[in-house]
């Protein structure tokens, strides 16, 4: 019996930047981040959105989008480290909004016995529930399970990684009716614990915060979106377990040399050329070659045989990525999208070809599979338009753009947006204080 994705969809959020109005206003080359990096266009939530609604509409769309009853839905699990509270899960958030959108059709609370929880190990939570979901339908075949990664990458104003910023979801249905995708059960891990990339509680004395209130302790603990990190460091981090993680998955598998039989390569995609960059090392030790020094693993990258193998299985996957920036947990799955998607465009056909991935999270483990194209896959992807809708967005200048980081803006910048947004926060009534209330816009 075969194991994997049933189908799948996502959600970009409709507000961007371009990449080169960034670098404009940063005093960066712009051909530094389009041509080095491979960005083009940053993605930014409006006012109104947040993980658990980008969650939202990945998970609505998803259901619509295949006609799946939500009964048949046995668990959903959301990949994310854009938490909205660190005791109730995102994942609970996105099921109320989207039950109410349903209530017509299927019923109140129409996801009442589906296991819902979140998954946090930074950008490879998703694949961790993945892994979770597809040991779930395995010992239990004839029940579904959906996996979500929603994630806004949100850095500090002028930081290096300011220009990687982006976010959204996809959104993915597991079952042993692989359409998609036929996964196998054999999975590369390596794992170890670093800092290189974090986001931890601060700790600010009272004194130090200009008008705040008696009330306040002496020491106050704040907890922000944009992280601690060293991206130098990371980008080292990421190598190494994705080397290890690559030679895990060669022993548990028996398969000698595995890259070579992968139709496509799909990575974690920090930013859009960050795959090809960090998979030299790899390429390397499979073909005997020297990666010592500098010198030889700028050789290695700027060969013939790499380029035209990058061209070959990389190329595709990044597209996607440079239109929308870094989705943590979701840019694994985005690349997927992209690739499968520009073969859709282009009348290719993949059913039989294997698929290799290469997720990473900061903290930092990496977990590395395959899977195989099924027969059926022209039909899920049919249902995408990943590109078209891309297209489709509203650009914003770099103004909007810095009020929204600051969170200086109160009225949705898209004022005809459609789908779920945020409503209100609840400030006064001390046992709900906090509490997130979202509606949605049809």
């Amino acid at each position: 019996m075969a194991f994997g994705i049933e189908a799948a969809s996502y959600y970009v959020p409709s507000l961007y930047l371009e990449i080169k109005d960034l670098a404009g206003k940063r005093g960066i080359d712009p051909a530094k981040l389009e041509k080095g990096l491979g960005l083009h266009k940053m993605g930014l939530p409006d006012v109104h959105e947040d993980a658990a609604t980008f969650a939202a509409e990945a998970l609505l769309k998803l259901i619509q989008d295949y006609h799946i009853h939500p009964k048949d839905i046995s668990r959903i699990y959301l990949g994310t480290e854009s938490a909205l509270d660190a005791a109730k899960p995102t994942a609970s958030y996105t099921i109320q909004m989207v039950e109410k959108v349903l209530e017509k059709e299927f019923g109140a609370r129409c996801f009442k016995n589906c296991d819902v929880v979140d998954m946090t190990f930074a950008c490879v939570g998703a694949v961790d529930a993945l892994h979770n979901s597809l040991d779930f339908v395995r010992v239990n075949p004839d029940k579904k399970a959906i996996v979500i990664a929603s994630d806004y990458a949100k850095y500090e104003l002028a930081s290096s990684g300011e220009y990687t910023q982006g976010g959204g979801a996809v959104s993915l249905l597991i079952s042993a009716q692989p359409d998609l995708l036929e996964i196998e059960n054999h999975w590369g891990v390596a794992t170890e614990s670093v800092f290189d990339f974090f986001k931890p509680r601060r700790y600010y004395k009272k004194e130090d915060l200009k008008n705040s209130p008696e009330s306040f302790p002496d020491k106050i603990e704040i907890f922000t979106d944009e992280p601690v990190f060293d991206g130098q460091y990371s980008n080292q981090c990421y190598q190494d377990r994705i080397r290890e993680a690559y030679q895990h998955y060669k022993e548990v598998s028996g398969k000698d040399q595995p890259y070579k039989n992968w139709k496509y390569l799909i990575f974690h995609l920090p930013y859009a050329f960050h795959g090809k960059r960090v998979f030299t090392e790899i390429y390397s030790l499979e073909n005997g070659l020297s990666y010592e020094t500098p010198e030889e693993q700028k050789s290695v990258a700027k060969s013939e045989e790499y380029i035209q193998f990058i061209n070959d299985t990389i190329e595709k996957t990044q597209r996607a990525s440079s239109e929308i920036g870094n989705m943590y947990t979701a840019s694994i799955f985005m690349a997927l999208l992209s690739a499968l998607q520009t073969s859709f465009n282009e009348n290719e056909e993949l059913a039989g070809e294997e698929i290799g991935f290469l997720g990473y999270g900061s903290g930092s483990k990496s977990k590395v599979f395959a899977g195989k194209v099924s027969e059926n896959w022209k039909q899920v992807v049919s249902k995408w338009d990943l590109f078209e809708n891309l297209k489709n967005r509203t650009a914003i200048d770099f103004e909007t753009y810095e009020k929204l980081h600051r969170k200086q803006v109160d009225q949705s910048v898209n004022q005809n947006y459609k789908g779920f947004g945020l409503d209100t926060v609840e400030l006064e009534n001390p046992v709900l204080k906090g509490a997130r209330y979202y509606n949605y816009s049809d």
